[in-house]
């Protein structure tokens, strides 16, 4: 088992690791230090571009079943509407925020998981790990006291917040917590002017995010500001979601029946580094976000999903460990150094206190919303479908490169085509013209030197005259003219180690 991946961890972001690892048939155990999974809503959306890469998994159709779907944001500034996002602009096969309670995800993923023979190790707890060259010896702790020395070839950290792995690899998690308190609560609303949207609204005395889950089921959520912060860690009462509401609500709104309800603080801390040899940090090990927008789940997912296909080729012999291995890191901190300041801004302007500084915020806020490409712009922030690698080392322009898409942006999702990167290998697509015999010969060769690396089949080129080489991720490598296969050869002879 030396050459076994440990995850520890089984909420979303281990689940996803080990069940993309188990699809591209890589062995791994999966543990954690809690006897069930959660049975609390928690995280509560699911983004497009988090929907797409579970739909290459194959089990995103059990997710968009399971949750509601939901397209459009308001933004209300002392009672008036100044702004509407709609999701349905966005260019994917999932142009909306799936509402799905965390332990809905977990419960899928798990399911998901068992699909390929593996299952969550419970009541146990990574104790401390040591890394070698060849592997690392970890020490794990199960119920009733039991050790045992486990020998993997690597250790992945999807451990949360307080993780340790991450303390193991001696990792510095910088960053502030606001000073702000908030209140949370899941609970039965009556009255509600839009339902089925999301309702951000900001008040002279503070924020309230009113958020739809299932029917009559909706999470609220408030900032009660820093005089308020923790209140001895008490739950709020429902009496006081229902002020909450009445002050800073459209008016009519009733609340009942609470499932959950909770304090919370904004804490924004990231590692600079996701990797240490054979151990590496997923998720909130590495990074956690305010809960605006709610990118911090998805961010973690995706780290996964970034993750997983690089460590498969290792595993698999198909490639190098550098540059795969070194890009996660570079490519996934970037991603959450624009996510940290995104929901950052979010947060810092939804409790902003003053009354001219207030004004001055709806009234430069209802100009920008009101312009389509601002909208259109955080819709696809919001969905996550704009993250790109443009300087990863995975990343290369060709001699002349195309554009729409470009290299590093995430490729079109095309009508009819099977996803890059579904399926049991983590295989690379080429997307070309082949109708000319100098392009039919172009192709030939590639698959016949790198097989085991390409799709058997070369798809449609975006544009006329270009090339594309995409990912098993979707993401672009390449993108150049429709004369550069020698271009796409140097590439994949990058990843399998055959040059520098």
């Amino acid at each position: 088992m030396g050459n076994m991946v440990l995850v520890v961890g089984a909420g979303p972001v281990g689940l996803t690791m080990a069940a993309e690892l188990a699809r591209y048939g890589v062995p791994v155990r999966i543990v954690d230090r809690a006897q069930q999974r959660t049975d609390q809503s928690r995280a509560l959306m699911v983004w497009s571009r988090t929907l797409e890469l579970l739909d290459r998994s194959g089990c995103g159709g059990a997710f968009v079943s399971a949750g509601m779907k939901v397209k459009v944001a308001n933004i209300v500034a002392d009672g008036k509407a100044i702004g509407r996002i709609d999701l349905g602009t966005v260019a994917t096969t999932h142009p909306y925020v799936l509402m799905l309670p965390q332990s809905e995800t977990e419960r899928l993923l798990e399911e998901h998981l068992r699909s390929f023979g593996i299952g969550v190790e419970r009541g146990v707890d990574l104790v401390s790990f040591v890394e070698s060259q060849d592997g690392v010896e970890s020490v794990l702790l199960h119920t009733g006291g039991l050790q045992e020395k486990v020998q993997s070839g690597w250790v992945i950290g999807c451990d949360g917040a307080r993780s340790t792995v991450r303390h193991g690899m001696k990792k510095v998690f910088r960053g502030d917590a606001q000073p702000s308190g908030w209140i949370l609560a899941d609970v039965r609303l009556q009255g509600v002017d839009t339902p089925g949207e999301i309702d951000v609204g900001w008040h002279p005395e503070g924020v309230l995010v009113v958020m739809p889950i299932d029917g009559e089921r909706y999470r609220v959520i408030a900032d009660v500001g820093a005089s308020q912060t923790d209140k001895g860690g008490s739950e709020p009462s429902l009496s006081q979601v229902q002020a909450i509401l009445d002050a800073r609500g459209r008016g009519g709104i009733t609340a009942s029946d609470p499932i959950s309800m909770g304090r919370f603080h904004i804490n924004e801390r990231k590692v600079a580094e996701y990797r240490s040899g054979r151990v590496f940090l997923v998720g909130d090990s590495a990074h956690v976000h305010s809960p605006a927008g709610g990118q911090g789940m998805n961010t973690g997912m995706q780290d996964a999903f970034n993750l997983a296909w690089k460590l498969a080729l290792v595993w698999r012999g198909m490639g190098a460990e550098e540059p795969l291995l070194g890009s996660y890191s570079l490519e996934r901190s970037a991603v959450a150094d624009q996510v940290l300041r995104n929901t950052g801004r979010i947060s810092s302007l939804a409790v902003l206190r003053g009354e001219m500084k207030q004004s001055v915020r709806n009234y430069i806020s209802s100009l920008m919303f009101g312009l389509s490409m601002v909208r259109d712009a955080l819709a696809e922030t919001f969905s996550e479908v704009s993250v790109e690698y443009p300087t990863s080392p995975l990343t290369r322009t060709g001699r002349h490169a195309y554009d729409n898409p470009a290299a590093g942006e995430r490729a079109p999702l095309r009508r009819g085509e099977p996803a890059v990167g579904a399926g049991d290998t983590p295989r690379f697509a080429v997307c070309a013209d082949v109708s000319t015999p100098a392009a039919k010969h172009g192709a030939g060769v590639l698959l016949g030197l790198y097989g085991n690396l390409l799709e058997d089949e070369v798809r449609p080129p975006f544009h006329a005259g270009g090339l594309w080489l995409l990912r098993p991720d979707g993401y672009v490598a390449l993108a150049t003219r429709n004369d550069g296969w020698d271009e796409i050869a140097a590439y994949l002879d990058r990843i399998a180690g055959r040059r520098s």
